[in-house]
């Protein structure tokens, strides 16, 4: 069991890194940069192993920015951290690694649970990345499985279609294949 001051701190780096982690491939480096963490209120309930943050919630690590009204985030009794981010529309926005490209996520809710490493984004929920967009009522992502699933009916609200655009790859761009190094064979050396 942490200390009670250490909960916050605590809450807030499993929010971050778990939030972060659905972002697919999400940039490497901002699990080691400083979390920071702004709300109108903030309340711990370490019995519970509860945390709640709430007006106008901001959380930023690196390039990942998450913006909500509410947040609350418990950890189960193995030590897995489950967040809720509650907002009209909760956000996320998170560079991807190696690409100048930016991954953003909105939902009315966005659920993550660390055990599964599966993000939700409830009612009203879209994704963009780059170019490519997804809508739907609900939209998950379990980053272990790498499965995706986007579905108009699931969720709250009334349902609706899933709506997607995706951008044409541009032609005869192949990926670059790694280069090539050339070494003597040592059986032919003697």
């Amino acid at each position: 069991m942490s200390p009670p001051e250490s909960k916050p701190a605590l809450a807030a780096c499993a929010l971050a890194l778990c939030l972060a982690a659905g972002a697919a491939t999400a940039e490497r480096g901002d699990r080691d940069k400083p979390i920071n963490l702004e709300a109108d209120r903030v309340t711990v309930d370490d019995a519970k192993q509860v945390a709640v943050f709430e007006g106008n919630v901001r959380l930023t690590q690196g390039t990942l920015t998450i913006r909500a009204d509410r947040v609350v985030v418990r950890e189960d009794k193995d030590g897995y951290q489950h967040a809720t981010a509650y907002g009209q529309p909760a956000h996320l926005r998170q560079k991807r690694d190696g690409v100048d490209e930016w991954v953003e996520g909105w939902g009315e809710r966005m659920e993550y649970n660390s055990k599964s490493e599966q993000i939700e984004f409830h009612t009203q929920a879209r994704i963009l990345r780059g170019k490519d967009e997804v809508r739907g009522n609900f939209i998950s992502y379990n980053s272990i499985t790498e499965f995706f699933q986007a579905d108009g009916a699931k969720g709250s609200g009334p349902a609706t279609r899933v709506r997607a655009v995706i951008q044409p790859k541009p032609r005869g761009q192949q990926p670059a294949a790694p280069p090539v190094s050339i070494k003597p064979a040592e059986s032919l050396a003697q």
